[in-house]
């Protein structure tokens, strides 16, 4: 352990004596050694503010010159915080004291993360109100300083439900309306949390009902995320917040009289801000008929689905279906645009008889939920595919793989045609229908005739989705090349290709599926480090894509059909390696025969000047049946003698004798 480590462990532990003794007596320039970052660890003044050691926090400051603004890798909860400064550390463990003595010292109050988040958004986040008062009332810590996510310190207590820290804010001028970058507020994170006494304080302070980047009102996040108590209180006759006592100020707020909803409130910001829309004038009145529908109708979805109570689902369902026949005029729903065959022709019921005779027929209840939520959240919403995706997760674990296909496969197609390319949910179901297909496979080798069967339509149509989605994520005006979705992405496409080569297929299928890779390969897609899918295929890291194992790689049946559809068996990667070099890196001579075969050059060498034989285990080489010498051609010998007697050739020979000059 070196002695930046021992330092840094003693900053931790809060041993001031052992810290003295390691660095008294030392150089400017061995303190800046010894106070400065570790790798990936940040610095000791950053993890001694971390645990609260003052002593040590002040020793380090003042007597060794650390940096009160250095800023370093932090851990909270089980995630790596980069970039945060000491002040940072200390607001979001609660260390009063510390804070106090840091901003004493010079910290920047609004010093940010390298997501943005500030001091004072770390301390509302973990409920600590001494510290958020401190740095508010003390040192005028900026409360609209939004995260990366555009998220701000009043949506961040809201959404944890601290409600002292959102009532102080409030009182602070926080701005009650303000918008994330998907167009959620703080009623929405109340909503989404539960937290039915801060949306009443929201409310109180001219919070408005408005829709987020999904279209989501507050009441239907209630519903989505089962929080009953924040739709009943939002859907119920008496205008929203007519109950509500701010308790902010001594004084009472003015009304609107056409609302009975606090018009001018000297806690709150929203006196500022921009005068209410027609839109949102409608959603800080009473919840409309059609509303309230459409929220216990979603809610009882919730709880088919979230919460597995059918009895409560039927419940929020009948007082929806009392709702759209109240008074005689009744509320159609929309018809919809066609019948889905995952949904095993499903329509949804309009009539009471119809709803009651669900009680009878669980699995129709279930399709009901998936049918409410897609027509009320539409096919963008994450949780209208999340939720279908369940379901057939659900028929999966109880056998029923047919009809777990028929929704994953509706699912993705939803996905794809909604959800930006390469998209971390549409990369889920891709990887979820490959574990699904390893495991039918491996069930029909086990039990044999006995076991499940799959087809070769099933998995070549996940396969066609997933070439789209990189085609997809290649008109990107941004290169998706060097991006960790992108590499997962071509991986899953080699693993089902992987499986693909266990199901027996006639001619033509043969030759649709050589179709299939042959767009894949036109594309040109490189993973990382400049992976094409040939090295990809040699790799075996392209095993680890997923929690469960499917496909084995290197694989050789995989670059016998990439070979064939017309592979580059000597692409170079960013370090010029060739698929050659990768496979000999692997010990995998039988794949490097079948590249040779193909044409690969046995004496192409990478950026360090190394053939791919050169790269073999010895123990492989005494072995092997590789011979590189039978491979070198004159051609080869001849473009080796000119780059290593440095003859100058470039502009004297045509451009393909000069590629294969720089291959050698």
């Amino acid at each position: 352990m070196d002695l930046r480590t021992v330092v840094y462990n003693a900053a931790r532990d809060g041993k001031l004596q052992l810290l003295q003794k390691l660095l008294s007596g030392r150089s400017r320039e061995e303190l800046d050694e010894l106070t400065g970052e570790v790798a990936g660890e940040g610095t000791p003044l950053l993890i001694a503010a971390r645990y609260g050691h003052l002593d040590v926090v002040e020793y380090l400051v003042d007597r060794c010159g650390a940096s009160v603004e250095a800023g370093g890798s932090v851990h909270f909860d089980g995630e790596t915080i980069e970039g945060a400064p000491p002040l940072w550390a200390a607001s979001a463990a609660g260390h009063l004291d510390v804070v106090q003595s840091l901003l004493r010292r010079g910290a920047s109050v609004n010093r940010t993360t390298h997501t943005n988040s500030t001091p004072l958004r770390a301390a509302c986040f973990d409920g600590h109100l001494e510290v958020v008062r401190y740095l508010v009332g003390e040192h005028q810590a900026d409360l609209e300083v939004a995260n990366r996510h555009g998220h701000t310190c009043l949506m961040i207590s809201c959404y944890k439900g601290h409600r002292e820290i959102a009532r102080y804010l409030l009182e602070q001028g926080a701005q009650v309306n303000r918008r994330s970058a998907k167009g959620n507020t703080a009623l929405h994170d109340c909503a989404e949390s539960g937290s039915l006494e801060i949306l009443q304080l929201l409310l109180g302070c001219n919070a408005r009902m408005e829709r987020d980047g999904y279209g989501m009102t507050p009441l239907l996040a209630a519903s989505v995320t089962g929080h009953t108590n924040i739709v009943e209180y939002l859907i119920q006759e008496q205008p929203a917040g007519k109950e509500v006592q701010p308790e902010l100020t001594q004084e009472s707020p003015s009304t609107s009289p056409e609302c009975g909803k606090p018009q001018d409130a000297s806690c709150c910001s929203s006196s500022s801000e921009e005068p209410l829309s027609s839109e949102s004038y409608e959603s800080c009145c009473p919840t409309s008929r059609e509303a309230a529908v459409e929220a216990l109708e979603l809610l009882g979805a919730t709880y088919v689905d979230k919460k597995r109570d059918l009895l409560g689902a039927l419940k929020h369902w009948r007082r929806a279906m009392e709702l759209r026949h109240e008074g005689g005029a009744y509320l159609p729903k929309p018809e919809p645009p066609q019948l889905v065959l995952a949904y095993d022709y499903s329509r949804e019921v309009n009539t009471a008889e119809e709803l009651e005779a669900l009680i009878t027929d669980p699995d129709e209840m279930r399709m009901q939920a998936l049918l409410i939520r897609e027509r009320i959240l539409g096919p963008s919403h994450p949780d209208t595919s999340y939720y279908i995706r369940y379901r057939g997760a659900v028929y999966a674990d109880s056998g029923n793989f047919e009809r777990c296909i028929r929704l994953w496969k509706y699912a993705l197609d939803m996905q794809q045609n909604n959800l930006e390319p390469l998209s971390p949910m549409t990369a889920s179901s891709f990887l979820s229908f490959a574990e699904l297909f390893s495991y039918v496979l491996q069930d029909r080798a086990a039990k044999g005739s006995l076991g499940t069967q799959i087809s070769f339509t099933d998995l070549m149509g996940v396969l066609c989705k997933g070439v789209r989605e990189v085609e997809r994520a290649l008109q990107l005006p941004k290169e998706p090349g060097d991006s960790v979705q992108f590499t997962k992405a071509l991986a899953i496409i080699l693993h089902l290709l992987y499986l693909l080569e266990k199901v027996e297929c006639t001619p033509d299928q043969e030759h649709l599926k050589h179709q299939t890779v042959y767009r894949l390969l036109k594309c040109a897609p490189r993973g990382k480090n400049g992976f094409t899918p040939l090295h990809m295929a040699v790799d075996k890291d392209t095993t680890n894509v997923g929690r469960y194992p499917v496909g084995r790689f290197p694989s050789l049946q995989v670059v016998k059909v990439l070979l064939d559809c017309g592979a580059d068996p000597d692409s170079r990667d960013f370090d010029n390696n060739t698929p050659l070099h990768i496979a000999a890196h692997n010990n995998c001579p039988a794949i490097m025969n079948a590249l040779i075969e193909a044409g690969a050059h046995m004496d192409a060498t990478n950026a360090f000047k190394k053939t791919a034989y050169e790269l073999l285990d010895e123990k492989l080489l005494a072995k092997s049946t590789i011979q590189p010498f039978n491979y070198v051609t004159l051609q080869c010998l001849a473009a080796r003698s000119l780059d290593k007697n440095k003859i100058p050739y470039k502009g004297f020979i045509p451009e393909e004798l000069e590629a294969f000059i720089e291959l050698h």
